[in-house]
């Protein structure tokens, strides 16, 4: 008994956790396997194999912030798809201006729980309706269906944080609501099935990241808002 449980332990530690609002996508999957297995074997391993993609699509591992107390990390896995001064979105109220944008792209293999890339008060968040395009082409920053998060540090600084639904995704769920306080890397939301996640940077903070880098969810650091890395405004 012993020995079992030791294995039972084992295997539970390496295996990732599912978000729980994925459990209901993983029950029609799994249900869509058992109907089509009646009809055919075959279709019903394909359906199998569909549904263990499903449980891996949202899958939500523990993450390790760094302890640098002014880093701006990755609110989510993907890969670095842009780094470009632009026009600042107004829903952000931010002031207006240009400021540096990182923009995050995350395939259906990626985890895509959102965190939080400081640690600070939701200051504003807005619901834009919009269309699905490829959440790789620009315009879909100002066309595509988002959520728009501006985070507020202790310190003053403010971080626009936007979640972009793609050409697949067709569902931005949120944990939060404005006023809320969230630690550095904590989850906030998640996208369903491929998206993008955009961060504003302050004015004068330098990314540390360049394009076409991998970047995880809650660990890699993006910028830092130390006087030691920002330019003179």
């Amino acid at each position: 008994m012993q020995e079992e449980r030791s294995l039972l332990d084992t295997i539970t530690s390496v295996l990732t956790p599912v978000h729980k609002d994925g459990y209901k996508f993983i029950a029609a999957f799994a249900a869509g396997s058992f109907i089509l297995s009646y009809f055919s074997e075959p279709l019903g391993w394909v359906g199998a194999a569909a549904t263990l993609w499903c449980a891996y699509f949202f899958r939500d591992p523990e993450r390790f912030p760094p302890e640098r107390g002014t880093a701006v990390v990755s609110p989510a896995d993907g890969r670095v798809s842009a780094i470009e001064t632009v026009t600042v979105p107004k829903e952000l109220d931010l002031g207006g201006g240009a400021r540096t944008r990182i923009s995050i792209f995350l395939s259906v293999f990626d985890v895509h729980i959102n965190r939080s890339p400081v640690a600070g008060r939701i200051s504003k968040m807005v619901y834009v309706p919009g269309k699905f395009l490829n959440a790789e082409l620009d315009k879909a920053s100002e066309e595509n269906e988002r959520q728009c998060l501006t985070l507020e540090t202790g310190s003053g600084e403010r971080i626009g944080c936007v979640q972009i639904a793609g050409l697949v995704a067709r569902r931005i769920v949120t944990f939060v609501s404005e006023g809320t306080t969230l630690g550095l890397g904590e989850r906030f939301g998640l996208i369903r099935f491929g998206s993008r996640t955009d961060i504003y940077l302050p004015p004068g903070c330098e990314p540390l990241v360049r394009v076409g880098q991998r970047a995880i969810g809650g660990e890699t650091v993006l910028a830092d808002l130390a006087s030691g890395t920002r330019k003179s405004a």
